[in-house]
């Protein structure tokens, strides 16, 4: 076995471990890819493999988390190893070299995730559990119904905005979003990477609901083949209340049916109960869980 640095060339191993590891994940070939070869800009993000006779076996990511004021904050996401290979120290290995790469750059909090049988794990590497995640899955077949949308309402597909509307949108719908840190720093070029240029961004499913020329309310629609994820739904603080966060999704969910998507997946912080009052009217069900877990970094 070996850690390495990914490259571009692993990212068919590493979505083919991911579909074994979290099958609820949805994440293409391509869109991996480039995220390996053009990692984003100012977050220091780097990715591991490890490798055993030539085949991937385990993943991780780590990077500064620049998308919040608070100081000094880390994440390393996505570790995982086959599960055909555990209990042999890779998971420990990956971890610790993810580690390795923010300590230096000043991370002094860490965060991770594990799923509910990899808490031990993390307990002895000193995480503590902090907020449960739930994964849901809905069966596109068919679409929850579409209501029609209130009067001053249009509905739209984001490829017909200009992006600093989605973006401005999206910033203020993610600050009272529940979760370990605030969410309140994202910048447009951070935002752009991650949002606007990503590979399996479907734009032309994702909706946004505008009024008097302003984005109220978008359902993001991230997708590879006849999977789809719900990267974000959000509204305006001005606007909630008026069923438009559940008419955007909902409208994406069309969409995406209409063009070949079976199955949608999403995650919510189990505190996030607006959000998911919203994915149980629409049919979704509860498919796995995970916790963030957080550290210090000494």
């Amino acid at each position: 076995m070996r850690i390495r640095v990914a490259q571009p060339d692993d990212a068919a191993g590493v979505v083919a471990l991911r579909a074994i590891v979290y099958p609820y994940q949805v994440r293409g070939v391509e869109s991996t890819r480039k995220m390996i070869a053009e990692p984003v800009p100012g977050r220091d993000w780097v990715a591991f493999v490890a490798e055993v006779d030539a085949q991937v076996v385990g993943w991780v990511t780590a990077q500064r988390n620049a998308s919040t004021s608070t100081a000094n904050f880390g994440d390393i996401t996505l570790l995982h190893v086959h599960p055909e290979h555990r209990r042999r120290g890779i998971g420990t290995a990956l971890l610790t070299t993810a580690t390795g790469h923010l300590a230096p750059l000043g991370v002094r909090r860490l965060r991770a995730f594990a799923q509910p049988d990899a808490l031990p794990f993390a307990r002895r590497h000193g995480y503590e559990p902090s907020r449960e995640l739930r994964f849901s899955a809905l069966e596109l077949n068919p679409a929850p119904a579409l209501p029609d949308p209130p009067p001053g309402v249009r509905l739209l597909p984001i490829s017909d905005l200009d992006p600093h509307l989605l973006y401005a949108a999206d910033v203020a719908a993610s600050v009272d979003e529940p979760g370990d840190v605030p969410v309140d720093s994202i910048s447009y070029e951070s935002w752009h990477y991650d949002v606007w240029d990503n590979l399996g961004l479907d734009k032309a499913a994702s909706i946004a609901a505008v009024v008097d020329g302003e984005v109220a309310a978008f359902s993001l629609v991230k997708r590879d083949g006849d999977r789809m994820w719900s990267d974000f739904t959000g509204s305006l603080p001005a606007y909630r209340g008026r069923g438009l966060a559940r008419l955007t999704k909902t409208a994406a969910l069309h969409r995406a049916a209409a063009n070949g998507v079976r199955v949608a997946y999403t995650s919510n912080d189990e505190a996030n109960g607006p959000m998911l009052a919203i994915n149980t009217r629409l049919g979704y069900r509860p498919v796995a869980a995970e916790w963030s877990c957080l550290a210090d970094l000494t």
